[in-house]
């Protein structure tokens, strides 16, 4: 196990079960596009390459495929089906975006969720997918065009000043803030994902995503929702930021209903204390459901 996840000892029950997780390899899983196909269809597809595809337990869209490659077959070249980790899934289902909203992705590429957002919502309404890497908006475009995303609207910008003045939107419905973190519950699939670790680039990096959720919780409407999503176990870039835009905007965390298992936000750590309402977030540990690490916490916008 990689030494930095020593540090979360405290706050991780089963730790020896959670560390002999991440030393297992992630399986692989792809998501059913329902914009251009059904999950029989996708199966049938499978069984005919010889590929054995079974429906996940908490998500029927969401195959466990025995394959290294997934993106290299028929239904993935057709745009049937996306490569797709499993738990990344779940901010788009805490999201749960509806037909005809007007819905932000402040940090969309490459597109994973994005797409599934669009499929959420029958592809009706509008997308606004944003990132400021123009590289990896390159395959946020690719991925939306290969399976079939009509509603999409691509933005390069900035998202912790971000104007929605060009879209001549007042404000949107909901926003998925799917924020850059340190990676570390990404180690089931990149084993090198912390080599370049360090306590300097939390701290850096929390402060992007505060200003990111703060700019998302005032662009969205009264009452609209925000999801809040990283791939970390660091307290510094979950907890922290959730507490501090607490203190900064007019919001709250509500409870969330999440179809896996989960264990709740810690309300302390390193000799700080967080706002209590941070526990109804929602980390996600590899030994729970055999996934990778991720958290999610679902905010409402006051009025």
């Amino acid at each position: 196990m990689h030494e930095v996840l020593e540090r979360y000892r405290p706050i991780v029950d089963e730790f020896d079960a959670f560390a002999a997780a991440v030393e297992r390899p992630l399986g692989k899983t792809v998501r059913v596009n329902t914009i251009k196909a059904d999950v029989e269809r996708v199966r049938a597809a499978f069984e005919d390459a010889g590929i054995a595809a079974e429906p996940t337990a908490w998500n029927p869209e969401l195959l466990a495929v025995d394959t290294d490659g997934p993106g290299s077959t028929w239904p993935a070249f057709h745009g049937w089906i996306h490569s797709q980790e499993a738990v990344s899934t779940l901010p788009p289902i805490a999201l749960d975006p509806q037909p005809g909203e007007t819905i932000w992705d402040a940090c969309a590429a490459p597109g994973s969720k994005t797409t599934q957002i669009a499929a959420m919502m029958d592809d009706e309404g509008r997308v606004v997918a944003n990132d400021r890497n123009m590289g990896r908006l390159s395959a946020l475009r690719f991925n939306a065009e290969r399976l079939g995303v009509t509603n999409a609207i691509v933005t390069n910008r900035d998202a912790r000043n971000y104007s929605l003045d060009p879209l001549a939107v007042d404000e949107f419905d909901r926003a998925l803030v799917d924020a850059p973190c340190s990676g570390e519950g990404t180690l089931r699939k990149n084993p090198a994902a912390l080599d370049s670790w360090s306590e300097g680039f939390l701290a850096d990096v929390s402060g992007v995503q505060t200003d990111v959720l703060q700019r998302a919780i005032q662009a969205t409407k009264p009452g609209g929702r925000v999801v809040y999503s990283t791939c970390t176990y660091a307290p510094e870039e979950n907890e922290t930021v959730l507490d501090r835009v607490l203190d900064a905007e007019n919001c709250r965390i509500v409870e969330q209903e999440l179809p896996i298992e989960t264990r709740p936000g810690i309300t302390e750590w390193d000799g700080t204390s967080f706002d209590p309402s941070v526990e109804r977030a929602a980390r996600i540990y590899p030994h729970l459901n055999d996934t990778g690490g991720f958290f999610v916490a679902t905010l409402e916008v006051g009025a």
